[in-house]
């Protein structure tokens, strides 16, 4: 068992009370649409270093990025069964940076990888969209349980991005990991996603990248704003 899975889950994440559901965005591209999602409320800003994504960046427009990014705003890189070179170059290049595998990745490899770049990750699960009673969260989060949480994204064909939602209420309600729902989010239906699932889990994000964007990598500043304000106005009502 390696050194990071003998560390105390206290030691990963916070377990107090959630009060504010954090807001990642990804899949970005643009200084424009870094700026304007750091100034409308985003929490974490995720780059897709996956190459066959029509949203994937080099590791060097990353960092460009990345340095745009205030205090507290988290940079977040996206990997698809990547190698621990390319990994370990793009946390050189992108410091403080979240990792986030969202591939075939062995629980093994994501741990070896947070090792290696001394990086904490989240591991995303591809869950079925016609059938989610057949996947087993559990048993994921059990196999995964160094992961600082869970991405919860509906399996499309590809890799994410599909903006592709699935039944949220066959979720088991009891997990103990802190989960970020993905999979299709938009400004419409995000507040219900938040409501459906805020109590599954040690605590609950939303992460969005299709559902704030014009064109493929490309977002909209007013469906930022409008993304935001719908997550506010669901915590408003569940305090």
């Amino acid at each position: 068992m390696s050194p990071l899975s003998n560390m105390p889950k206290t030691a990963l994440i916070s377990t107090a009370p959630q009060q504010r559901t954090r807001i990642k965005m990804c899949g970005f591209t643009r200084e424009a649409d870094v700026l304007a999602a750091c100034a409308l409320g985003a929490d974490a800003i995720g780059f897709v270093l996956y190459p066959p994504s029509p949203r994937s960046v080099s590791i060097e427009r990353a960092a460009e990025l990345a340095r745009l990014l205030p205090a507290f705003v988290t940079p977040v890189l996206l990997f698809v069964n990547e190698t621990p070179e390319r990994i370990e170059a793009a946390c050189a290049a992108v410091p403080g940076a979240l990792l986030q595998f969202h591939g075939d990745e062995s629980p093994e490899f994501c741990e070896a990888m947070s090792l290696l770049t001394g990086r904490l990750h989240l591991k995303a699960a591809r869950i079925p969209l016609s059938e989610v009673q057949d996947f087993d969260l559990l048993e994921f989060y059990e196999i995964h349980h160094a992961a600082q949480a869970l991405l919860l994204d509906a399996h499309v064909d590809g890799y994410g991005g599909g903006g592709k939602t699935f039944n949220w209420s066959l979720l088991p309600p009891n997990v103990n990991a802190h989960l970020v729902l993905s999979g299709g989010l938009t400004p419409a239906n995000v507040a219900d996603g938040i409501r459906t699932l805020r109590s599954h889990g040690l605590s609950l994000a939303v992460d969005v990248s299709s559902g704030i964007e014009a064109g493929k990598g490309l977002k909209d500043a007013e469906k930022i704003q409008q993304f935001v304000a719908a997550v506010r106005a669901a915590d408003a009502d569940l305090l």
